[in-house]
Formats: C-alpha cells, sequence, structure tokens
C-alpha cells in the first residue's frame, strides 16, 4: 500500500509517500512544492498542480491523504490555501485518486495518539514512525507524512472492522 500525504499551502505544500513494509512504515519520497508569493496566484496554482500532477505520475500511489482546511483568523490566508486545495483535490482526481480528507485533530490523535498536540510532537513521532535520520523540514512536510500515516491507521482499522461483520 503507497499512500501519498499532502498539507495543503499556497506558498509551501508539503507532501509525503509512505509504504507499508511489513509491519512498519518506511518513507518513500517526501517535501514540498514551494511558490514564490511575487507571483501571481494562477501561476502559483498551476506550479502546484502540475507538480503534484509529476509526483502522482511517477509513483501511482494507492491511496490520496489531504489535511481538511483549519479555519484560520486571516480570511485570506485561509482563501489562497482553500484555492491551493481544491488544484491538490483536482491533481489526484484527474489521476484517478478517490480522495480522503482528515482534520489536524485525527492526524494528531492517529500520529501522537493525542489530539492537542504541538509541533514537536508530531514532528518527534513523524521521524520515529518512519525511521528517519532526522526530522523532516519544513513543518509542511512532516504535517503531510502524518496525513500519511494518519490514512493508513484508519485504512486499518477499517479493514479490521470490515473483517469482523
Amino acid at each position: 500500500m503507497l499512500v501519498l500525504g499532502v498539507d495543503p499551502g499556497s506558498a509551501i505544500t508539503g507532501f509525503g509517500l509512505i509504504r507499508e513494509a511489513g509491519s512498519r512504515l518506511e518513507a518513500v519520497e517526501y517535501g514540498c512544492i514551494r511558490t514564490s508569493p511575487a507571483k501571481p496566484i494562477e501561476l502559483r496554482l498551476k506550479a502546484i498542480y502540475n507538480e503534484l500532477g509529476d509526483i502522482i505520475e511517477r509513483h501511482r500511489p494507492d491511496f490520496f491523504a489531504v489535511e481538511e482546511l483549519f479555519f484560520n483568523k486571516n480570511v485570506r490566508t485561509a482563501l489562497t490555501v482553500g484555492q491551493a486545495r481544491g488544484v491538490i483535490i483536482l491533481a489526484g482526481a484527474k489521476n484517478g485518486l478517490p480522495l480522503h480528507e482528515y482534520t489536524p485533530l485525527q492526524v494528531k490523535q492517529a500520529v501522537v495518539g493525542y489530539g492537542r498536540a504541538d509541533k514537536n510532537q508530531i514532528q518527534f513521532m513523524v521521524k520515529t514512525i518512519l525511521n528517519l535520520p532526522e526530522i523532516p523540514k519544513p513543518d509542511d512536510v512532516a504535517d503531510a507524512l502524518a496525513v500519511a500515516i494518519c490514512h493508513t491507521h484508519f485504512y486499518k482499522s477499517a479493514q479490521i472492522i470490515n473483517n469482523k461483520k
């Protein structure tokens, strides 16, 4: 099972691909798509769409998980992140990937076991779970990997529940 997790952003979009390797998870590729705030929004969105599409075509993930938009007090920021989220979802849909969405609370619970965990706790657990040499930077990359980890936990739980019926 290969899972692509994405942490949407208009300046930095984090992505992380993880695979089940026996009873553990391993990182396949992770990083971020950066766009310049100096460029027009339409060019930034196009860059996010194209780069994410390239990643999907290169790896052909089985699952596509995106963090839901957490309402920000800055409405302008929330709107631009929402636009980025839209092109991210479109890139997945264009490549035939059904969307799995998780709230920040669900991601924190799945990765740390506590829904109010802070960034440092999430980053430490991502590093530990994936046996990485260091915490992925920037934060958006660790968040994307956390979304992918979250999906594997929810998917496994759903399989267990469905097999008991």
